[in-house]
Formats: structure tokens, C-alpha cells, sequence
């Protein structure tokens, strides 16, 4: 009973007790070149190489057919650490079966509908606008581990049709808003980078391809966010260093249950 008192009065105190972070000039220029060589490798994949992380071993191909979500952190554990943040860098792989890769696409690109597809964790979506294969997007995030966080945030992605069969995908953030206070009188933004430093940035590359009578689907998740803070890190390390492979996983599922309308 004393223990579950404290960590309600530490919840509702996080405010006060958690440091607010801002993105560095450092950080930034850290992630983007971290973007810059992973962008390279990723590159290669689609341009000639083994397109589908999947069938780089037998093993995790046979793991991806039978039903399974294949993950692998980089480094390991998924996480590289910069100059005052960290870089989250996921790949999972999964594949549905008896669907197309025209009807995966469909959904994926049906951005007004993502709030149901990838609910509860986006809370809203729309489409701002789109020319041919880029399309500019909002989505209102939810994460929810230890405490809520929401956030607003805009994407630019591309789509990039390779043959009937085969098709990939670059989407970058253009804006990740802090919201305080969500969903009453007093809801604000907080300055992009001048807030608790959750996710300052998220990039996605999609994989997809047709055969085996199915659609694997694959997602590279690289975002960045503030480090762990000295004193506060049973607040902030869960929803720092879990919630990136928790929402790849999500986000592969949620796709699958979609397209096989679950």
C-alpha cells in the first residue's frame, strides 16, 4: 500500500520532478548522420541486393512464414547512445498470407483510417495532401507505459514502386509536438525540442513484397530521443528504451489483423 501511495504521488508530480530536455545542435547532427549511413545500407537492399531482411537466414525466413514477427535491434539491444539523446534503430518482418501487394498498399496509404487500423496508439490521422507517391500526414500519437504521453505529429512519405511485385517506402517526421494536458480546457504544445524529449524524431522505411502466395511486409524504425536523465530513470527509462519495439511490434500487427480483417 505504501509503495503503490508513492509511485502515484511521483505520477502525479512527474511535472515538477522530470527534467525537461532540449534538443541539441550535437544530437541532431548525430542523428542525421547515423541517417546517412543506415540510409546507405538501406539503399543497397532495394536497389539489387537481398531485398527482404527476412531471407538473409533460413531460419527467420521459415520464423516470418509460420506466423511469427521476426525483430532485431541494432547493435543488440536497438540503441545507440549521442551527444545528450539516444537513437532507437528496430527492423521486424512479418508475413500475411492470401492478400496482394495492391491491397496491402491500399490500407497502408489510407491514412484517414490509420487512427483505426493502429488504435489505441494513434489517436487520430489524416491526410494532408498528397502528390502521386508522396504524401504529407498528421498523426496524433499516444504512448502509454508507466504515464501518457501524446503527441502531434506530421510525416512526409514516398512510396517507391519497384515492379508489379515489389514496392518500399522512406517516411520522415517533419514535426513531433508535445501536448500537455490532452484532451481538456487546458491542452497546449509544447516548443518542438524544448520539451520532455520523447521522440524528437521518427523515421520509418517500408519493405513490401508479393510471392508465397502472400505479402511479407517489412519496417525499419529509427527514431531519437532525450537520454536518460541521473534520478529519474524508473520514469523515463521504460518509456525511453520499450516503446520503440513495443510500437514496431504494433504497428506490424495491427497491419496484419487489418489485412486479414481481424
Amino acid at each position: 500500500m505504501h509503495r503503490s501511495l508513492f509511485l502515484l504521488a511521483c505520477l502525479l508530480c512527474l511535472d515538477t520532478a522530470l527534467p525537461a530536455a532540449t534538443l541539441k545542435k550535437g544530437t541532431i547532427r548525430a542523428f542525421e548522420n547515423y541517417i546517412r549511413q543506415r540510409e546507405a545500407g538501406l539503399q543497397k537492399r532495394v536497389s539489387g541486393g537481398t531485398f527482404l531482411w527476412a531471407d538473409e537466414f533460413g531460419a527467420r525466413l521459415q520464423m516470418v512464414k509460420s506466423g511469427q514477427v521476426a525483430l532485431e535491434g541494432r547493435n543488440g539491444d536497438g540503441i545507440t547512445e549521442v551527444e545528450a539523446g539516444l537513437i532507437h534503430d528496430w527492423t521486424g518482418s512479418v508475413f500475411i498470407p492470401g492478400v496482394t501487394l495492391q491491397k496491402t498498399i491500399a490500407l497502408v496509404q489510407n491514412y484517414d483510417n490509420h487512427k483505426k487500423v493502429y488504435s489505441p496508439e494513434v489517436m487520430d490521422s489524416k491526410l494532408r495532401a498528397r502528390s502521386g507517391n508522396n504524401f504529407k500526414i498528421y498523426l496524433r500519437l499516444l504512448k502509454k507505459k508507466v504515464f501518457t504521453v501524446v503527441l502531434n505529429t506530421e510525416h512526409d512519405v514516398t512510396y517507391f514502386p519497384l515492379e508489379a511485385t515489389r514496392m518500399h517506402s522512406r517516411g520522415y517526421s517533419t514535426r513531433i509536438a508535445e501536448v500537455e494536458n490532452a484532451g481538456t480546457r487546458k491542452e497546449h504544445e509544447l516548443e518542438p525540442g524544448d520539451d520532455h524529449g520523447f521522440l524528437w524524431r521518427l523515421y520509418t522505411y517500408w519493405r513490401f513484397q508479393e510471392r508465397d502466395g502472400g505479402v511479407y511486409m517489412e519496417l525499419d524504425a529509427i527514431s531519437l530521443t532525450r537520454g536518460i536523465p541521473y534520478g529519474a530513470a524508473w520514469v523515463v527509462a521504460p518509456i525511453i528504451k520499450e516503446l520503440p519495439l513495443e510500437s514496431l511490434t504494433r504497428t506490424l500487427e495491427g497491419t496484419r489483423n487489418a489485412l486479414r480483417g481481424h
